[in-house]
């Protein structure tokens, strides 16, 4: 990532909001105001750019984003609602409620962005710069917010320049916002379930579902039958093959995750080889983590092995979710 960007800035408007669509599209990353806080946004199908922002941020872990899209209608095109959801959509939409459905079959959020899981969390903003760009843009767009890891949360685009200038490609001053809660988050599963508490009280939702809202389970250590939403659980997204990390060798029988273009002792016989990144780039890497773990999870290999990855930068949040692939189930 180039650190020395130039940042752009543009009051929010039709300029802006085309401006963003266009930077969008190519890969860029946009920060504008939500109804909370100043979001980072970033096309929700291109892996690249998801992992730029996380690169941006800072962000320590690949935990799912939410996918921000402009309507009901769009958000049917990523995901699979049941009668439950179409409530729920009917009644708070647009707002602050994001929803955690079942990926539908034309779903292009990429595997990043859900952290290689079947659901994509979902929501329809209500903040009016949001909503511009979104239809500007004419796609998903995830949108966490627009600070460096650990960071205050940004509530004026001058508090994105201070975090993020050089490092993101434009910012859409929409004015200060109103700092609330974040988002509710409710898992649409066989019973719905409360994830995260926010800016829609439970009250209102159970009232429109007819029924009390499940509590999620704590997080636990190792795998859990259905991994619900970020950063709940220990084993988020694993592979049915068993995982061996930092692998010197390729043994009999196993396939290769390979970094860098550093050779293994057996790798020829390895019953398959994808390779996060030759030129050891670890955005390129973060980029193809899930896809190629899938891959090679397809291919009946007895184990995948894994070459090491530097731990530092984005390679600090591919190690972690590597060592969560390789935890031991039962």
């Amino acid at each position: 990532m180039n650190p020395t960007l130039e940042t752009l800035i543009l009051p929010a408007g039709e300029a802006a909001a085309s401006a963003a669509a266009r930077i969008l599209a190519a890969g860029g990353l946009v920060a504008f105001p939500t109804e909370t806080v100043y979001g980072l946004g970033a096309d929700a199908a291109n892996p690249a750019a998801i992992a730029r922002l996380y690169q941006a941020k800072g962000r320590p872990a690949f935990n799912p984003l939410i996918a921000h899209v402009t309507d009901l209608s769009a958000a049917r095109q990523i995901a699979r609602f049941d009668t439950a959801a179409e409530k729920l959509a009917a009644t708070f939409w647009p707002g602050p409620l994001t929803l955690v459905l079942p990926k539908a079959e034309s779903c292009i959020v990429a595997d990043l962005a859900t952290a290689g899981l079947d659901t994509v969390a979902v929501r329809v903003p209500a903040h009016p710069v949001a909503r511009d760009i979104l239809r500007a843009f004419g796609g998903p767009v995830v949108a966490p917010s627009a600070n460096l890891s650990g960071h205050v949360s940004p509530t004026t685009a001058a508090h994105v320049e201070s975090d993020l200038a050089g490092l993101i490609d434009l910012i859409v001053d929409g004015g200060p916002v109103e700092v609330g809660v974040e988002s509710t988050i409710v898992g649409c599963f066989e019973q719905p379930m409360l994830l995260r508490p926010g800016g829609v009280p439970r009250e209102d939702i159970e009232r429109v579902l007819g029924r009390a809202l499940a509590q999620p389970p704590q997080e636990v250590e190792g795998n859990s039958a259905q991994p619900l939403a970020p950063g709940m659980l220990a084993s988020h997204y694993a592979p049915r093959t068993r995982v061996r990390l930092n692998a010197d060798s390729v043994a009999p029988g196993e396939a290769l995750l390979a970094f860098g273009l550093h050779r293994l002792h057996g790798e020829a016989d390895a019953v398959a080889m994808m390779n996060l990144s030759a030129n050891g780039d670890l955005a390129e890497a973060a980029a193809n983590l899930f896809g190629y773990l899938r891959a090679l999870d397809a291919r009946g290999a007895n184990a995948i092995a894994v070459m090491p990855i530097p731990n530092e930068g984005l390679g600090e949040a591919i190690n972690d979710r590597l060592r969560r692939a390789a935890v031991e189930r039962a």
